[in-house]
């Protein structure tokens, strides 16, 4: 049986609505760079006030997963060097164990790891993500969205470490899923699928006829499905698509 949560990467409207309004969101903070303990105690509270059941998944800390030359690092002001690229020293372990921390805080089940295209799908690279999630503990759900790797060698990895592999469904197939599937959309349609993406769409208004077609797509998958909506207009988008969920 397919079992739906519906979300939103980031909050896109005051938190305390959010928390009344969605089933759960994917924390993009934790990307850039985490924040306080303390603050994810105040957002898990202000959930719990609401839905107990409320889910927060997030994205891991760039700093275990992008380069220092990566213009998101400056976003925020990081400072660093030598990590990235899932590079098993100290630096991009202490960033692992940040992330860790905060998901323990905010109960989070789900980490998703978002490599760039400069991450490239070489020995090397395979290597270093084998390695990297073969240290570290694996009581999370570990999710990878990679970008602009072969799918054969994203089969390969997910299946020596366990990974639930994340893709935009109006784009292509996951190769593989496991107990969860976890979808990000960043504002494609359905016509896209099997196609070279050049950019992303964010500012795609998703229509009715592709939320159907998303529907009946992830009908077919038998476990727990995460739909994360990735676009500027996510928050509205979310909600057409839960409202077509009850039909």
């Amino acid at each position: 049986m397919t079992e739906i949560v519906v979300g939103c990467c980031g909050f896109c409207t005051s938190m305390n609505k959010y928390f009344r309004e969605y089933m759960s969101i994917e924390i993009q903070k934790t990307f850039y760079k985490p924040p306080r303990v303390e603050t994810a105690k105040k957002w898990r509270n202000e959930a719990d006030k609401v839905n107990k059941n409320f889910e927060f998944t997030l994205k891991a800390w760039q700093v275990i997963t992008h380069p220092p030359s990566s213009p998101t690092y400056n976003k925020v002001g990081l400072k660093l060097s030598n990590c990235g690229y899932f590079k098993l020293n100290s630096i991009v372990i202490k960033a692992w164990e940040k992330t860790r921390e905060i998901a323990k805080v905010l109960k989070a089940k789900v980490i998703v790891f978002q490599t760039p295209f400069s991450f490239k799908d070489n020995d090397t690279n395979i290597k270093r993500i084998v390695d990297f999630f073969s240290t570290i503990e694996d009581k999370f759900t570990f999710v990878w969205e990679a970008r602009g790797w072969n799918r054969e060698k994203v089969k390969e990895v997910c299946k020596k470490v366990n990974l639930i592999h994340c893709v935009d469904p109006m784009v292509e197939d996951p190769v593989l899923t496991g107990e969860i599937s976890y979808f990000r959309l960043h504002g494609h349609s359905p016509k896209c699928r099997d196609k070279p993406i050049e950019k992303l769409n964010y500012r795609h208004v998703y229509t009715k006829e592709e939320l159907k077609w998303l529907k009946k797509y992830i009908m077919k998958y038998k476990n727990r499905v995460y739909v994360m909506f990735n676009n500027t207009n996510m928050c509205a988008d979310a909600k057409k698509f839960e409202s077509l969920l009850k039909i």
